[in-house]
């Protein structure tokens, strides 16, 4: 099984993280953060991952260490449970809509880690949430998860919405990059033998 724990103890933020990869959708996300909660719940949802993600940290000051440094782990776990990443598919994409909010997500389990970020929330804050850190995690998640990830808002009004739809695609891209490609179950796909 394709799994993963990670502990990630700082003087901002403790954090374990428990990822199976070939999961349910199952999940238990407590970060102190509830909009970030909701997020990760779609995530693990959508990819059919099963995660539970506890953190403590110092929301005395604001959201934002709590949201990065779990990117910071989530990509960690994420590049735990794929090892050497024999077998996968490697890429994924999706287009996805929710109401107002189209987002198109590309991305590459490449071991690069890129950002390529496009989503201008029209609003600063979804109820208490700054929404600048939905690029933060996602920028975290791909450095950690070596990632070349695109991510990209056609169309939106309605913040909430958009950032939703960036957490459901990126998950159903991940789906299927993760994914066992029946062809070549037993290849690292790449031509230089190595990811």
């Amino acid at each position: 099984m394709r799994r993963a724990t990670i502990t990630r103890k700082t003087a901002e933020t403790d954090i374990s993280v428990e990822l199976n990869l070939d999961g349910t959708g199952s999940y238990d996300n407590q970060t102190g953060v509830g909009f970030f909660d909701h997020m990760l719940d779609q995530l693990a949802r959508h990819a059919l991952f099963d995660m539970r993600v506890h953190c403590a940290g110092d929301l005395h000051i604001d959201d934002h260490h709590t949201v990065e440094d779990v990117g910071i782990a989530l990509g960690q776990a994420l590049t735990h449970a794929l090892a050497d990443k024999r077998g996968i598919r490697r890429y994924g994409a999706c287009l996805l809509p929710m109401d107002d909010a189209l987002v198109r997500v590309a991305l590459d389990l490449s071991g690069r880690p890129y950002l390529v970020y496009d989503m201008d929330l029209p609003t600063p804050r979804i109820g208490t949430f700054d929404t600048e850190l939905v690029r933060e995690f996602f920028q975290a998640f791909a450095t950690h998860g070596g990632i070349t990830l695109h991510l990209d808002a056609l169309h939106g009004l309605n913040s909430h919405h958009m950032a939703e739809a960036a957490f459901k695609s990126v998950a159903r891209a991940l789906r299927e990059a993760v994914e066992t490609d029946p062809r070549k179950s037993d290849a690292i796909p790449s031509t230089k033998g190595a990811l």
